[in-house]
């Protein structure tokens, strides 16, 4: 509503657009109350117009569903950041890093980050809904994709090669 106010605002100070007129700071103070008032009739317009997101375990764990390519592009991107990261620094390859105790770290902060991605799913926030203009939800679908990817071309390497990639 703000950015339509501010739309509105030609120049700032007094300016006559139209019927309504804007303050100093640019906002419509006249649309603005009406809209003020409206809001329990703005809120009831757009939560039907919006799709109903299910919430059911069924629907959000099918194939196609929303929780299995968040969840595993997740923990996709975690496990490729920390592997590469821990490679630089210990030099020490995947599978070692695995049989060292990494394993039982990477699976606790996987589970973690699912429940967090759980908790909005299982309340009906989709991640469209939350997605932003440079962290999108499309953005970040691609991310888990290629880290997904690039941990399996990670693994073969270093299993090809006989030792760590770095």
């Amino acid at each position: 509503m703000a950015a339509m106010a501010s739309m509105m605002m030609k120049a700032p100070g007094a300016v006559n657009c139209g019927a309504v007129k804007t303050n100093s700071v640019g906002k419509s103070s006249a649309w603005l109350q009406r809209i003020q008032r409206k809001r329990p009739l703005l809120k009831a317009f757009l939560l039907q117009a919006l799709p109903k997101v299910s919430t059911k375990f069924g629907d959000l764990f099918v194939f196609s569903g929303p929780a299995p390519e968040i969840i595993n592009g997740r923990a996709a991107m975690l496990g490729f950041v920390s592997a590469i990261a821990v490679e630089v620094a210990s030099g020490r390859d995947l599978l070692s890093q695995l049989n060292s105790g990494g394993l039982s770290w990477f699976a606790l902060t996987a589970g973690l980050m699912t429940v967090g991605t759980l908790v909005p799913l299982f309340n009906g926030i989709s991640r469209e809904s939350t997605s932003q203009p440079i962290f999108s939800s499309t953005a970040e679908m691609w991310n888990g994709r290629f880290a997904m990817l690039g941990l399996l071309a990670l693994a073969f390497t270093e299993y090809v090669k006989g030792g760590p990639l770095v």
